[in-house]
């Protein structure tokens, strides 16, 4: 009973953190149609750091802010930085509905790349899971029509390079310090979007700056319940839960920007969400997975705006 108990918590939890971190994508994209994901994420970054900072004030481990695997953690804060400007452009150009469809590429998409970086085995009923995911992908793409744009492009590169820093998490996170993993890509999209951000800034009133301190609140916030939900719960009871943010997507598409999904995307996106939830399934069973790459990283996409789930997991644990 207990365990159910638990369990129902997690699940709620998730739900919760999943409808916020869909509020805080409605916010990305009413701004983007004004601003470049260049100068939203750099002050998203700068208005995060006292938030995270909050986070970190209680950490006493001893050790410096110099990583112990420099490429590895290099290629990780790149991928995030990419993450960052790719979701945030699809969000701004695409339906919503269409952007999480790809987005959920993510699980089908870690548990490739953890077959050349973390040496994963994956038998043949995750592997036709991958093939058909990938194929759902395919659907929603529709890469024969004339609608595929940049949009599309970057949120296949968002969901990509997602996947590609939860699987160096995996490589590297019990080496690493959490709170180098943490702050890397945050203080890249800082350092390096402030230097663009001369060449895209258009003045913002004071309405759209507190658009951009509700993101990184939102986020924030998401995170914490995204966090009790993995305490309280099993991760393959809460993993799934962020297929939930569809039903947003229709919600506020429908309601505040006129968005209906097609069928091509709804097709897509239920045979992407089916292979994802069964590689969950399939990784949650002892013996199928030594190295569970899907269920060890989180389910929301890193984008160098607030720390990675995962980490502050870990840190916790620590």
């Amino acid at each position: 009973m207990p365990v159910v108990k638990s369990n129902l918590r997690g699940a709620l939890m998730a739900l919760v953190s999943f409808a916020i971190y869909s509020t805080h994508d409605v916010f990305v994209k009413f701004l983007g149609a004004d601003y470049s994901p260049v100068q939203i994420i750099f002050f998203s970054v700068l208005l995060g750091f006292p938030l995270v900072a909050l986070m970190l004030i209680g950490d006493r481990n001893d050790g410096n802010l110099r990583p112990k695997h420099p490429w590895w953690t290099a290629l990780r804060t790149v991928s995030a930085m990419i993450t960052g400007l790719s979701a945030f452009y699809a969000f701004s150009v695409l339906p919503l509905a269409q952007t999480y469809a790809i987005l959920f590429a993510a699980p089908l998409l870690i548990t490739l790349l953890a077959i050349p970086i973390l040496g994963e085995k994956v038998g043949v009923r995750r592997g036709l899971a991958i093939v058909v995911g990938l194929c759902g992908v395919m659907i929603v793409l529709r890469p024969t029509g004339t609608s595929l744009g940049l949009g599309h492009i970057a949120a296949l590169a968002a969901a990509v390079c997602s996947s590609l820093a939860s699987v160096v998490v995996r490589k590297i996170g019990q080496d690493e310090r959490s709170v180098v993993l943490m702050l890397y890509p945050m203080v890249a999209n800082f350092v390096v979007l402030g230097l663009a951000l001369p060449f895209v800034y258009k003045p913002m009133p004071i309405e759209h700056l507190g658009m951009i301190g509700i993101i990184a609140t939102f986020g924030f916030v998401a995170s914490l319940f995204i966090i009790d939900a993995y305490k309280s719960a099993e991760a393959v009871i809460v993993a799934p839960m962020q297929y939930s943010q569809m039903i947003w997507a229709a919600i506020f598409g429908y309601f505040i920007f006129n968005e209906a999904p097609d069928e091509w995307t709804l097709i897509g996106a239920s045979v992407i969400m089916a292979s994802g939830v069964y590689i969950v399934l399939r990784e949650s069973r002892g013996k199928t997975s030594k190295n569970s790459p899907v269920l060890e990283s989180r389910s929301r996409p890193e984008t160098g705006v607030l720390p990675r789930i995962s980490l502050l997991l870990t840190r916790d644990r620590g």
